[in-house]
């Protein structure tokens, strides 16, 4: 059985974007964590952060240096959202909102990894997070 352990993202100072992505998510930095390996728990699955001694960012949207992979955030409410991410040191690189509300924004964290705030129509916020509609 091949089971989803770790997502693991290269960085220059792991503590400072385990940090990063701790606030975004709200959810805390695993106590273990160090300046070589820190990691936030979703469930089953960790998001971790490991430093790399030459790290070259990704220059979005420029293939030379390719994004090499990105997060995607569904929110209920994009604007709050977003002044949040940006006050936590995220740059707004491309918006793709339209008229009614719905789509993304595509954002930079503070080392140039690139990540999306998400409204999709049809999804329902509950205590226990989005409920997506049925597709198709």
């Amino acid at each position: 059985m091949l089971r989803l352990t770790d997502f693991i993202i290269d960085c220059p100072d792991t503590m400072k974007l385990a940090a990063f992505y701790s606030e975004v998510t709200g959810r805390p930095v695993k106590e273990d964590s160090s300046e070589d390996w820190a990691g936030i728990r979703f469930g089953e699955i960790e998001l971790a952060f490991i430093r790399v001694a030459d790290y070259r960012a990704p220059q979005w949207p420029d293939s030379e240096h390719p994004k090499q992979f990105h997060l995607d955030f569904e929110v209920d409410d994009i604007e709050s959202e977003q002044r949040r991410v940006l006050d936590l040191g995220a740059t707004l690189r491309q918006d793709f909102i339209g008229p009614n509300g719905y789509g993304w924004r595509v954002y930079t964290d503070p080392v140039g990894h690139p990540f999306c705030l998400c409204r999709n129509k049809g999804v329902v916020w509950t205590d226990e997070g989005p409920v997506w509609p049925e597709r198709d």
